[in-house]
This record gives C-alpha cells, structure tokens and sequence, in this order.
C-alpha cells in the first residue's frame, strides 16, 4: 500500500517559519476527535526548524533544517506505546492516540529526533500527525506544504519501494539512518546540515595590485586520488562541499593559464575549513 511520505529540500528552506505557524494555527485550541486534543499555545512546537552555520567570512554558508515526527515504520514510540496509545495507520501516519497516550509522558523520551513535544495542561505527548484529519477529508497535502512560499516541503504518497528509488534518484536520505527506524520524511541537500567543506579564494598580483582570479581549475586530492574539481568564479571563490567530518589530509592544487598555480596543503577536522586568500604565481 502507498504510504504518506513529506521531502523537505533543505536549500529552500529559508526560516520563514510558514510551516511552524501553520501548524500552531491548525492545532492549537482545537480538538480532532481520535486524531489530537488541542495543542499548547506556548512552548515547543511539534515542527521546529534549527539552524546550521558553517565555514566564516563571506564563503559562510547558512542553511536551515524543518524538523518534525518522521513518521518511522519501526519507531521506538511504537514500541512504547504498543497498548494503542501509538498506532500506525496503513497509508504510514503514526498518530498519538489523544486518550490513550494521556499521561504517557515516557512516549516524549522515546522518540530519538526529539519529534514528540509534552503539553502539561493536557497531560499529553503531542507530535505533528501529518495534518491526517485533513487528509482524510480529500486534502492532497498537509498545510505545512502548501503554506511554504519555495516548495521547500513536498508530501508524496508512494509505496516503500518506489519511495526507495525516488530517494536514490534523487538523492534524498533521512535523519541518523543508523537508527534503523526506517522514517518517511526524506531530506534533499542534506550535506548543508551534516558535510563540511573547503573553501578560499584565488588571488593574484596584476599590474601591482592583488585581484581575483575567475576562471582557476581547482582540484581536491588526497591519497594522490582526486576526489573534486571546480573553477573559481568572478570572485575567485571555489568551494568543496559535501565532505565528511574528519576526513584528514588533502591537497589543494589551483591553476591559471594566465596567472600561474599555487598548492595547499588543508587538514579537515569536524568543522569547514575556510582558507586565507590562496596567491597563485
């Protein structure tokens, strides 16, 4: 059976926090029998979005990440709350019973991503339940979705295994897939979160002055293997992204017909590495 799937593209998502007030617009003070009791005004929110800053200067790059229930096929909120205060429906929405889970605030603690938020005046543990009660009624979206303005959010209904290719294809992945709870909210540019990068500037002396160099091949190699290549752009800049934390020693080689070629030695850590003016000659 096809099951409910969101795609967040991680590079359009902009903090507008159109998602966010959607949803407390939806779910607080209102009551959806068998789906939620409402949801607290105050507080944290069932969808958050966390920000992500990385490398400095003008090559820093700012990304953000929507977070919110995964809607897992083997969660452990499932398993914690096997007596039917969690259920998972056919089409793949995990709901958090609003009789059944009341008092349940161990359910908060099961949830590895931090997805399930407690609401005190209702002794409840709450998450956003993919906006079901709408979906029910002949809505093809949650509002989540269609209030973003960059279609950084799309719900798509697709069997596991054409879900399975799509995300290849495509280059979806999930959130600490070392869990195992197989989860249903897939992310694109993911690497702007979890990958570091190399980053500088390509510089040269012209007529006594220090200008950009637009146009260098620059290369990534480690081991004596190249691992990338780029050109900088009109302002010099090259970047290497996508790279794994703590990956070690590269070398860094820049070419230029004109203005000549300069190699750098860079050490990757857990952080992006942004290079001082790198000066060809």
């Amino acid at each position: 059976m096809d099951k409910w799937n969101l795609i967040v593209d991680v590079a359009e998502c902009h903090n507008c926090n159109n998602c966010v007030l959607s949803a407390k617009d939806e779910f607080v003070g209102n009551a959806f029998a068998g789906y939620s009791a409402p949801h607290a005004a105050h507080g944290p929110a069932v969808i958050r979005i966390e920000r992500r800053v990385r490398g400095s200067g003008h090559l820093s790059d700012v990304a953000y990440l929507p977070r919110l229930c995964n809607h897992c096929d083997d969660g452990p909120c499932l398993k914690a709350g096997a007596d039917g205060a969690v259920r998972k429906r056919e089409d793949g929405i995990v709901i958090f019973d609003p009789v059944k889970a009341r008092g349940r605030r161990d359910l908060v603690d099961a949830c590895p991503y931090g997805a399930v938020v407690w609401n005190e005046e209702q002794q409840l543990p709450q998450t956003w339940f993919f906006d079901a009660h709408l979906l029910d009624q002949g809505w093809t979206a949650p509002r989540a979705v269609t209030a973003c303005p960059t279609r950084a959010l799309q719900a798509v209904r697709a069997s596991d295994a054409a879900m399975a290719e799509r995300a290849q294809r495509d280059g979806l992945r999930v959130l600490q897939p070392e869990l195992g709870t197989r989860p249903h909210v897939h992310y694109r540019n993911l690497h702007r979160i979890d990958r570091v990068f190399i980053a500088g500037s390509a510089v040269a002396s012209v007529g006594g002055r220090t200008e950009c160099v637009e146009g260098a091949e620059a290369s990534l190699s480690q081991g004596g293997r190249t691992v990338a290549q780029t050109r900088t752009d009109a302002f010099g800049d090259f970047r290497f992204d996508g790279l794994a934390p703590g990956s070690g020693a590269f070398t860094l080689t820049l070419h230029h017909e004109q203005r000549g070629q300069a190699q750098v030695p860079v050490v990757l850590s857990d952080l992006c590495v942004t290079l001082p003016d790198v000066r060809l000659s």
